[in-house]
């Protein structure tokens, strides 16, 4: 790992801790040059295609979908825990179907369900987006559908 300070190669591990919400490995490290301290995190690489709209392939991003999330999400309940939790679960529930390759809508409806029960006004915010509501009547719908 390369140092940030000086761009050393080597650096020593000092400290490994699980992170669970993201099942991600959180490690303090040293570099043996400098020594100053560093903290990196070592996450999944999911090497998954996302079939977009017009047909063009994308690498899939959780990065991504954790900005979207976060978009929807800002300025309600909704914490940013909560919002690395979801993007894990919708992660995870990706790589668990084991294809190469997903549609862009496909992950668009697994977002929606997941914030329908979480939180109202995150749900209809990244549902006027997604969606492209053409009239009132369509927003309406889509408020009929929110469970109490």
């Amino acid at each position: 790992m390369r140092c940030p300070f000086c761009a050393h190669e080597e650096s020593k591990v000092t400290d490994s801790r699980t992170v669970t919400e993201t099942h991600a490995i959180r490690r303090r490290r040293e570099c043996l040059k400098c020594l100053r301290r560093f903290t990196t995190f070592e996450t999944i690489d999911l090497t998954l295609q996302v079939l977009k709209k017009n047909g063009v392939y994308q690498d899939f991003a959780q990065e991504k979908l954790v900005k979207g999330l976060s978009a929807c999400c800002r300025h309600t309940k909704v914490s940013h825990e909560q919002v690395m939790t979801l993007a894990y679960k919708i992660t995870s529930n990706l790589m668990e179907r084991q294809v190469r390759e997903v549609s862009s809508r496909e992950i668009g409806e697994l977002i929606m369900e997941h914030l329908q029960l979480l939180d109202p006004i995150a749900y209809i915010r990244f549902a006027c987006v997604y969606r492209r509501f053409k009239c009132v009547d369509e927003l309406m719908v889509a408020l009929e559908n929110i469970p109490s």
